[in-house]
Order: structure tokens, then C-alpha cells, then sequence
């Protein structure tokens, strides 16, 4: 069950770090954009290590 909560947060950091990258590249803010990039990368990598929990938990 643990890899399952890691991909849906990793969904959800994807989902928020897109649009803080949005709204920094709108607002013509670097700062935000960069944050917001950070975030959703951070956010594949936990959705990455959700399957690889969920994986080995079948196993």
C-alpha cells in the first residue's frame, strides 16, 4: 500500500509543480517557474519509487 501513496503524491507534486511553473513563466517570475520545476520533478521521482514499492510488493 505504501507505493500507492507515494504515486499519488508524486502525482499531486507533479500536478502543482506544473502549474507554479506556469504561473512563474506567466507572472514572468523565474523564482516561481524554478520552484515549480523543482517540484514536479520531485514528483516523478516519488511516482518512480511508488512503482518500484509497488513492484516488489507483489513479490
Amino acid at each position: 500500500m505504501s507505493g500507492l501513496k507515494d504515486k499519488l503524491k508524486g502525482h499531486a507534486d507533479t500536478m502543482v509543480g506544473e502549474v507554479k511553473r506556469g504561473v512563474g513563466k506567466m507572472t514572468n517570475n523565474p523564482g516561481l517557474e524554478a520552484r515549480g520545476t523543482a517540484q514536479k520533478l520531485k514528483g516523478v521521482a516519488e511516482k518512480a519509487k511508488g512503482a518500484v514499492k509497488s513492484a516488489a510488493d507483489r513479490f
